[in-house]
């Protein structure tokens, strides 16, 4: 989509019981030829063992106790205190490098993974001590491409000695009493056997406004400004993990709490590294995952014609082709602007537009199997074949509707656009999106290889699994009903998918687009 959509992003609820954390259970920070270096494990630290990274999580890591305590009390002002990492992801046992300015004298850092933990939600693995605070320098734009790099001084070399695989937020403690989050994925060199959980570093970059610039508009709030380039080098705007804390936090903290054996990576790693999702029973694209590679994607239909399901949990999934590039610590994606991306018209594949436009269409449904349409959209979803396993123990009868579920954005199945295989329209909501009437579809295939694909077709799906908990904000209007609808759903979802290819567990999909769109 080409508009900023913060009057619509769902905020993180800034709660927590502020417990007291006893500081013999974590690790020290010394100081080492200038550099603050994360020491070793003190006794009671009860993290499990950095070892093989091949190895599957520890099983015991669901049962350990949580610290509710996880979340921001008070952001401050902008400037009170930030950071980012080097690197999008570690493996276990990997070093990675914080940088850090703040306003405050001193700062810590406490690692949370993010999880079920018996409803805390995270369990802190790691603490430092005291770090003395500095401000670091404001960052000019490149001159070309509007792209901005912090280029600050690293402050905290950190050792994951350890911690376990999974999703972290790194809070940022000032001693001021402010608070930022900094997001990092521990992530698995295999997900043989087990259900993949995919975050979007990319997608959340091209949103960052921090330094004034993004892949949508620049300092000046024009589409014209806008970055053509933007570098993970550089600071998340507001909270510092909105993109995760909005579309992609439920669904690691349900996969966990039911208990599926899980694998955690990113898209900037499948681009780099596809040998992550061989063996993979299924592969879970989370709540807005907009920009892929090329490779990336090429990887996630490899895999799916290898007998990995996939689920799609948001909409606008897969719609801007990336380019990586600065050792893939940058997004280039040039958009309407294509024609101007150095590659073009040479290398048409890897010129940064939508996938569905020249030089080299490919729209995203061939994959998803649904194709983004609009924004903004506020609609129902309506149920449309209640008898789908999808939908088991729900109790929704065709016709049943869940207010606000369909939106900011959303996918339909489109005649004329659809992937190489019979597809089921599950649910079919109608809606309006800037005067033009449409619907939002959930749809269902399958492959020759026996995997499943389900797209739900809507942004809110992820944040529909905490309607009427108070965990996310306003929720747009859902309500307790919603929660539970979504939330069944999904649970069934995961667990069919994690039985392996979905064709040979599950009924085979009912092609109903001609049902439910005329002839095509």
């Amino acid at each position: 989509m080409d508009g900023p959509t913060d009057a619509e992003r769902e905020r993180s609820g800034s709660g927590g019981d502020g417990t007291g954390l006893d500081r013999r259970r974590f690790l020290g920070v010394t100081a080492a030829a200038g550099v603050w270096t994360a020491g070793t494990a003190l006794t009671g630290c009860d993290t499990a063992s950095g070892g093989d990274p091949d190895a599957p999580a520890d099983p015991s890591e669901a049962s350990r106790p949580g610290d509710s305590g996880w979340r921001i009390r008070s952001k401050g002002p902008p400037e009170a205190v930030l950071g980012y990492t080097d690197k999008v992801s570690v493996l276990p046992g990997e070093d990675f490098g914080l940088y850090v300015s703040t306003t405050a004298p001193e700062f810590r850092v406490s690692a949370y993974r993010m999880g079920w933990y018996r409803g805390a939600q995270a369990r802190l693995v790691w603490r430092s001590d005291r770090v003395a605070g500095h401000v670091q320098r404001e960052p000019e734009p490149a001159p070309r491409t509007r792209t901005v790099r912090a280029g600050w001084k690293r402050t905290v070399l950190i050792h994951t000695d350890g911690w376990p695989e999974g999703a972290y937020l790194l809070r940022l403690d000032a001693s001021s009493g402010h608070q930022r989050y900094v997001p990092l994925i521990v992530r698995s060199a295999t997900a043989r056997g087990r259900t993949l959980l995919i975050h979007a570093p990319a997608t959340w970059q091209a949103y960052n406004l921090w330094g004034g610039h993004s892949l949508y508009e620049g300092d000046d709030g024009s589409y014209g400004t806008r970055s053509l380039a933007v570098s993970f080098a550089r600071p998340y705007d507001s909270d510092g993990a909105e993109k995760f804390l909005v579309y992609e936090r439920a669904v690691v903290v349900l996969a966990e709490r039911l208990g599926i054996p899980l694998a955690y990576t990113t898209g900037v790693d499948i681009h780099r590294d596809p040998a992550v999702l061989r063996g993979a029973v299924s592969a879970v694209v989370l709540g807005h995952d907009e920009y892929w590679t090329p490779r990336q994607r090429q990887s996630m239909t490899r895999a799916r014609d290898a007998g990995t399901n996939l689920a799609f949990l948001g909409a606008n999934t897969c719609f801007r082709r990336i380019r990586l590039e600065d050792g893939d610590r940058t997004v280039v994606c040039y958009k309407t602007d294509y024609r101007h991306d150095p590659l073009y018209p040479r290398h048409g594949a890897l010129v940064t537009t939508d996938f569905r436009q020249a030089p080299d269409p490919d729209p995203e449904s061939s994959l998803t199997g649904v194709l983004y349409e609009g924004y903004p959209v506020n609609a129902p979803y309506v149920v449309r074949n209640a008898g789908h396993w999808l939908f088991a123990g729900t109790g929704v009868k065709r016709g049943d509707s869940f207010a606000h579920l369909v939106g900011v954005e959303y996918d339909r199945v489109t005649p004329g656009s659809l992937p190489d295989a019979p597809i089921e329209i599950i649910a079919h909501s109608p809606l309006v999106c800037n005067g033009r009437r449409s619907h939002s579809d959930s749809a269902y295939y399958t492959v020759p290889s026996g995997a499943g694909v389900f797209a739900s077709g809507t942004m809110r799906w992820v944040e529909g699994l905490m309607a009427g908990t108070g965990e996310n904000g306003r929720n747009h209007g859902m309500d307790a009903r919603t929660g539970a609808f979504v939330t069944r759903a999904t649970e069934n979802l995961l667990r069919a998918f994690a039985e392996g290819p979905a064709a040979k567990t599950r009924p085979a999909p009912r092609d109903n687009v001609r049902e439910v769109y005329g002839s095509t």
